[in-house]
This record gives structure tokens, C-alpha cells and sequence, in this order.
């Protein structure tokens, strides 16, 4: 089997990306930013079943630094490239996230090339596909791009767009027969293996824990983050993704309030803090005075948008999990770990 490098480890998607990848029988190895972290790590893994022992191995490397790449790729056949910054609350400086995310896939592109790897599987994001046009009617897909100086592209949009337009302008030019392929998830849910989950999953746990008075009138698409991996693992093997971007959609997007509804109706007594109403644009925009985390919705707020999951079924053969199996995973799995930290009270 072969030898495949993890960026980020510890995070929401890269976790389960090296339980898929010990599962399939590879050497994996990870980056985190402090070796302090690969007890926590391997206890994650434990508690969902893996014993990694030495098929897995840690570096301390850090996306804003050049030092420890060079080795944690040696020897390796294939990197995930999944470390990216998602803070739940705008930056004060956008460049927070830009230069993180742009200067962090050159490096690993890099170091990669240097190294003989074959190919880099690059976690961007449906971020870098539907944001800064105008609305739409007609379904996003693998040709459309974000445009990061339109409206309402937030620091994060921006910089998954300009990170991954680096990575493809990297390849063209400096890749040297380095292969890419590129995944662009629209947001992440499944369930959560420990508290560094992805920021979508927060959604779920301000609703199952009453945080949230109302849903804001937003649409957006979800996936079950073990099949993000999946498409990641299938992107990495096969020779018809060389040089591919694949959308990661479970379905049609939805309203935040049928997100809801599916938890209400699956949930039971469990669900019984989550909302049932949707609330009106304006009120979200009068909370956002006060909440920096709801200005980030703010340009979306009442958008139709959906997108196809039709080039990574029929290229890579990928089937994912419907849209109810992964809320309901991730709402199972927040219950499990005790994750429901907040409280009504802070609605």
C-alpha cells in the first residue's frame, strides 16, 4: 500500500481521512502544528476504533512555515492537503486566512514536487465555486468560480478561491509532473469525532442546543464529511481525476429551516430546543450588530443556490449519504461526546 501524508490531522476532515486511509491499509502520516498534540489525536482515533500504532506517524509543521515540510513528505506517494483556516468569526485583518491558505498549499505543493510525490489532493471548497456573482437559477458545478472581489465574498471565501486558484497556477507552471486534484466540499457535517469539528457543524449544535432563537433564511448544501473523504481517497487514485475539480454535494441545498425540520422529525425529545421558526432579514441583520459571527451569513441571506454532484458520480463513481443521514449523524454524534455546550439561555 502506498505511504500518504494528511495535512492537519487533528481537524475535523482530516481525521477521518486517516481512519479511511488505515482502513484501506496505507502508511499515513500527519502534520499537526505542536507534537503536543498526537495523544489527543490518537485518542480520537481509539474512541472511533483505530489503533494506528506505527502505520501512522506525526510532524510539527505549520501552513505560515517552511520548516518541517520537506520531511514529513519524504518518502510519500500522495498527500491530502486538508489544513486550511475556518474560524467561526470574521478576521479583524482578511489576510488572517488569505495568506494561511495561499502561502500554506504552496508550501505543501512545494515540497511535494520536491519530494516525488504523484499526486496532491487538495481540500478547497464549494467556496471557491458559488460566492461573488450575481443570483442565479442555473446549478453551480466544476466550471464556475467564485469571484473574490464580488459581493459579498467574505475573508474565508476569498481565501479558498485565491488558494486554490494558486495551487492550479502553481501546477501549470512550477508542478513539474506533479498531479492535482481538487475536492470543493459545500459544508461539512457527519459525525464529529472530538471538539475540533468544522464550522458547519456548529450550526447544528446551536440549534440542538437552543442557541439560536430562529433559522436565518439561508440555503446551503451539505455533506457527510466520511464521504468528503471518500471523494478525496477515489480523487487520489484514480488517473481520471488528474488534473480535476470535484464538487462534494450530498443533494440539493437547503433552507436552514428544513435543516431543522429534519432534526425535529428525526431527533424526537432531543430536538426539542431546536427552532421551528425562520426568521425574518431583517432581525438577523439587527443581531449582527452585536454577534461579528452572523455578519459572515449576512450576504447570503435569502440566495437560492444549489449545485451537482454529477461529474464525481459519473467520473469516480462516488455515492454519498443523503442529506438527512449526515445532520442526523452529526447531531447523534455531538450527543455521544457531550458536545451541546451551550445552553437556552443563550439565545
Amino acid at each position: 500500500m502506498s505511504t500518504v501524508l494528511v495535512t492537519g490531522g487533528s481537524g475535523f476532515i482530516g481525521s477521518h481521512a486517516i481512519l479511511q486511509l488505515l482502513a484501506a491499509g496505507h502508511q499515513v502520516r500527519t502534520t499537526v502544528r505542536d507534537l503536543k498534540r498526537e495523544d489527543e489525536v490518537r485518542a480520537m482515533l481509539r474512541r472511533a476504533g483505530a489503533e494506528p500504532g506505527d502505520r501512522l506517524s506525526f510532524f510539527a509543521a505549520d501552513l505560515l512555515n517552511g520548516a518541517g515540510w520537506a520531511d514529513a513528505v519524504a518518502g510519500c506517494d500522495y498527500v491530502l492537503h486538508v489544513a486550511s483556516p475556518f474560524p467561526a468569526n470574521t478576521p479583524a485583518n482578511e489576510d488572517e486566512l488569505i495568506v494561511p491558505a495561499r502561502e500554506g498549499s504552496l508550501r505543501v505543493l512545494r515540497a511535494a514536487r520536491d519530494a516525488g510525490v504523484k499526486r496532491v489532493v487538495l481540500t478547497s471548497s464549494f467556496a471557491a465555486i458559488g460566492y461573488g456573482q450575481k443570483s442565479q437559477t442555473a446549478v453551480f458545478d466544476e466550471t464556475n468560480w467564485t469571484d473574490p472581489n464580488g459581493e459579498g465574498a467574505t475573508p474565508y471565501v476569498k481565501s479558498k478561491t485565491i488558494a486554490e486558484r494558486a495551487a492550479w497556477d502553481f501546477i501549470a507552471r512550477e508542478g513539474r509532473g506533479l498531479e492535482l486534484s481538487v475536492v470543493n466540499p459545500v459544508g461539512v457535517f457527519g459525525p464529529a469525532l472530538g471538539p475540533d469539528y468544522s464550522t458547519s457543524i456548529l450550526i447544528i449544535e446551536r440549534m440542538m442546543s437552543g442557541a439560536l432563537p430562529g433559522c436565518p433564511r439561508m440555503c446551503f448544501g451539505a455533506v457527510d464529511v466520511r464521504d468528503v473523504v471518500d471523494l478525496h481517497l477515489r480523487a487520489m487514485i484514480d488517473p481520471a481525476a488528474k488534473g480535476e475539480r470535484f464538487l462534494a454535494v450530498a443533494g440539493d441545498f437547503m433552507w436552514m429551516i428544513e435543516f431543522a425540520r429534519i432534526l425535529k422529525s428525526r431527533m424526537g425529545d432531543a430536538a426539542k430546543r431546536v427552532p421551528t421558526r425562520e426568521l425574518p432579514n431583517w432581525l438577523v441583520r439587527l443581531a449582527s450588530l452585536r454577534d461579528p459571527a452572523i455578519k459572515q451569513i449576512l450576504p447570503e441571506l435569502g440566495k437560492a443556490k444549489n449545485a451537482t454532484n454529477r461529474k464525481a458520480r459519473t467520473v469516480l463513481g462516488w455515492t454519498p449519504r443523503s442529506n438527512e443521514d449526515c445532520v442526523v449523524a452529526t447531531a447523534e454524534s455531538l450527543i455521544a461526546l457531550g458536545l451541546l455546550k451551550h445552553s437556552a439561555t443563550k439565545a
